[in-house]
């Protein structure tokens, strides 16, 4: 479900987003709307639409610990009862430079925002000001979690198939290629790269939690692991292939699997007395198809 127009994408995320600050927005709206309400309520609503739930918690996590740090960080300025510039400065000095040792990975921006506004409070206390934003902040994450895990869920086991089919035709190209009865061996990079892309995939589908199908997703993410596992062998049977100075003769029986597996080897010599060569090219052939037909037999069942 999206819109589209031209090079024009509005897909379900988009919309969830918006749906998330708009309406965090009225919840904040109903205890009295002013600037910091609506910001840091929509800071919470943006932080929490993570790709994954696992994404969404750790942003969940770092917002919340941002406020309490840059509360924290603040009021300790406030004590020393110096010129608001100056202790802002030193704020951001200290913030900043907190994160560094500690190696965190989250964004300090949030915890320099509350620093800043604490040393520079006229209306109100310290105190209240941190409750006030933690609220806010709260409000947001919460209505953002809440969406993005029940409307349109991330689901992107659809794109790690659709890799995988992309891998295996790739694969009947590169073997026709091999066998083709030049001198030019095929580049197995582009095999490669498509394996890269379903680890990545797996490591978002892994890290997502479909409420509603748990235990469609475990059977998913156990089949596509399997399929990964496979892959990946397969791909290293083709690295040794590609490691050849030239392929060995085919053998019949390989020669005919590849035509039923969609190749066209139009390599013309004829196997008599196999060497060594031919041997091991046969081997890794076979070890290759062996595995695409349990990859795709994998896909099927599931």
């Amino acid at each position: 479900m999206f819109i589209k127009y031209s090079k024009l994408r509005i897909g379900p995320r988009t919309l969830k987003t918006a749906f998330a600050v708009t309406l965090s927005i009225v919840m904040v709206s109903f205890y009295g709307s002013s600037t910091s309400n609506l910001i840091f309520a929509t800071i919470g609503a943006l932080s929490a639409m993570g790709a994954t739930f696992k994404e969404s918690l750790e942003s969940c996590f770092s917002q919340i610990a941002g406020v309490l740090f840059g509360v924290f960080a603040g009021v300790l300025l406030l004590s020393f009862h110096m010129h608001p510039l100056l202790a802002s400065g030193i704020g951001i000095i200290i913030v900043i430079t907190f994160y560094n040792l500690l190696r965190l990975k989250i964004s300090p921006t949030l915890a320099c925002i509350v620093v800043v506004t604490i040393c520079n409070l006229t209306s109100t206390t310290p105190f209240i000001y941190a409750i006030e934003r933690i609220w806010d902040t709260a409000i947001g994450l919460f209505i953002g979690m809440l969406i993005n895990l029940f409307i349109f869920p991330y689901d992107n086991s659809k794109q790690i198939r659709n890799t995988i089919h992309r891998l295996d035709r790739e694969l009947i190209l590169y073997l026709e290629d091999m066998f083709d009865g030049d001198e030019n061996l095929p580049n197995v990079n582009k095999m490669v790269h498509s394996l890269d892309e379903i680890e990545h995939g797996l490591k978002i589908f892994s890290d997502q939690k479909l409420l509603f199908r748990l235990k469609k997703q475990k059977n998913d993410l156990s089949t596509l692991l399997d399929c990964e596992e496979k892959a990946r062998q397969l791909v290293l049977h083709l690295e040794i292939l590609s490691s050849l100075s030239f392929p060995g003769i085919l053998n019949p029986y390989n020669k005919e699997r590849l035509e039923r597996n969609g190749a066209n080897p139009k390599d013309q010599r004829v196997l008599d007395e196999p060497t060594e060569l031919d041997i091991v090219t046969n081997y890794h052939v076979s070890q290759v198809l062996n595995l695409r037909r349990e990859l795709i037999n994998a896909l099927r069942e599931n």
